[in-house]
């Protein structure tokens, strides 16, 4: 199988338990959840995604004919530091839609703790070393279990009691990056003190100019 790549860069994970921990990001092109076009945005399922998805021509990024070649290239974007700390982070749109036994075997030789960020409408592959989870509301979720429960918060019509009921490791909320971001924040605040159980996240990335 081959593999469609937005994009594979070298940065500082920004969200999340790993926040701040040097990563490779793969984007993969594509996702059930948005075709990416603004046209589509209103009728999308997922209507608030501030990512660029679509196509192959970013930084990195290509068509990659196995995953030898897509492990290869995260092995050389990570450089010279210890190979015994590289870490990738599959992403997207969803990265499920392409992800199987070929990358994840493949990037695993070279040496990486494999890190994926999924909106958990399709299973994540087994070999997976953490599941980030962030589930979008009118979609269904099949993957109930992982490392991270990340919210993007407010969504409307999401049955909060149903996703502590799902067995993951960390809940955390996140203020969806919108026009009304500080209200967002303020709510995202409030959300997590009033349930003890959920933490705050913030896409720190943002913050420090980070891609």
């Amino acid at each position: 199988m081959s593999y469609a790549v937005k994009e594979m860069f070298l940065t500082l994970q920004g969200e999340g338990i790993h926040a701040g921990r040097r990563a490779v990001f793969i984007r993969f092109a594509g996702c059930n959840l948005w075709s990416g076009r603004e046209q589509d945005r209103t009728s999308a399922i997922c209507r608030f995604c501030d990512t660029d998805f679509v196509g192959m021509d970013g930084p990195g990024g290509g068509r990659f004919p196995d995953g030898a070649a897509l492990a290869e290239t995260a092995a050389r974007i990570w450089g010279d530091a210890p190979r015994e700390e590289r870490f990738a982070v599959l992403t997207g749109g969803e990265p499920m839609l392409q992800v199987d036994d070929g990358a994840v075997d493949a990037l695993h030789a070279q040496g990486f703790t494999i890190a994926i960020e999924s909106n958990g409408t399709i299973a994540a592959h087994p070999g997976i070393d953490w599941i980030c989870i962030s589930p979008k509301a009118g979609s269904e979720v099949v993957q109930r279990r992982g490392d991270e429960l990340k919210l993007v918060w407010p969504q409307d019509g999401m049955d909060i009691a149903a996703l502590e009921a799902w067995d993951f490791a960390n809940f955390l909320v996140q203020p969806m990056d919108s026009d009304a971001r500080e209200e967002n924040l303020t709510s995202a605040i409030a959300f997590a003190m009033e349930r003890p159980r959920w933490r705050l996240t913030l896409q720190t990335h943002k913050m420090l100019g980070l891609p």
